[in-house]
């Protein structure tokens, strides 16, 4: 079960950042271009996000995105590979 430690509260993604308030107080910002569904979305998708569980993540539903907040808390990027990216992106382009 996640501590209170491991779960969000607030999420802003900027062209350069994420920033994850923790309901500890604490806020893990790290380069947007470690997820990057979000580095390519456009401001309106990625102000677009919802918590998954009680806070344990965070889901854009216009990328397709999850990012696990003990993975921002390890210091862990997007795991996507690169071929599944570039599916993605062709996708997004032929839309």
């Amino acid at each position: 079960m996640p501590t209170t430690e491991s779960t969000a509260r607030d999420v802003r993604v900027t062209t350069d950042a994420l920033s994850v308030d923790l309901r500890d107080g604490r806020t893990i910002t790290v380069p947007v271009g470690w997820y990057p569904r979000l580095e390519h979305g456009a401001p309106k998708e990625r102000s677009n996000w919802k918590f998954i569980g009680r806070g344990e993540g965070i889901h854009w539903p216009d990328l397709d995105e999850d990012v696990a907040v003990s993975d921002l808390v390890a210091g862990r990027g997007s795991g996507e590979s690169h071929d599944s990216l570039r599916r993605w992106l062709a996708a997004r382009a032929a839309s």
